[in-house]
């Protein structure tokens, strides 16, 4: 699994004009699941991104988890993650899971991420044509992938 985390004022998805989920301070997160994932996957991503300290303290460092600021979380599947660009111009999505999988992985991380964060995840809507809106906050953004955890 891969994911992007951006540190956010605000972020919403729309679907058709309408607006689907939003959240003020917290994070982003862009989630992309590729074949051969498993929930190890999405537990130790969860895990990572609660307590993934990029939020600033009282001394303005970045100490603080988002947990921590009991920040809000916007979760938005996003397949153009696992996109190989190593051939020609045209990006490959061979390593992208099928619905069968990566619903379930998503799924996965967003109640792991619930869990560890006491809080709901808002989420996009799988396989839906979203437009995201966010505003930076820093800006910060994190990318994390499973296959280099170790």
């Amino acid at each position: 699994m891969r994911i992007v985390i951006q540190r956010v004022t605000s972020a919403s998805v729309s679907i058709e004009g309408n607006t689907v989920a939003s959240i003020g301070s917290g994070l982003l997160i862009l989630v992309g699941v590729e074949q051969g994932d498993s929930d190890s996957d999405a537990a130790w991503l969860a895990s990572k991104t609660a307590n993934l300290r990029i939020f600033d303290d009282t001394a303005g460092v970045m100490n603080l988890s988002v947990k921590d600021v009991v920040g809000e979380l916007l979760a938005v599947s996003q397949f153009t993650l696992t996109a190989s660009t190593r051939k020609g111009n045209r990006p490959s999505y061979y390593r992208a899971a099928g619905h069968e999988l990566a619903v379930p992985l998503y799924e996965k991380f967003c109640d792991l991420l619930a869990d560890e964060c006491g809080k709901a995840v808002q989420k996009g809507v799988f396989g839906a044509n979203m437009q995201v809106q966010l505003v930076n906050d820093g800006p910060v953004t994190i990318i994390m992938d499973s296959k280099l955890k170790e």
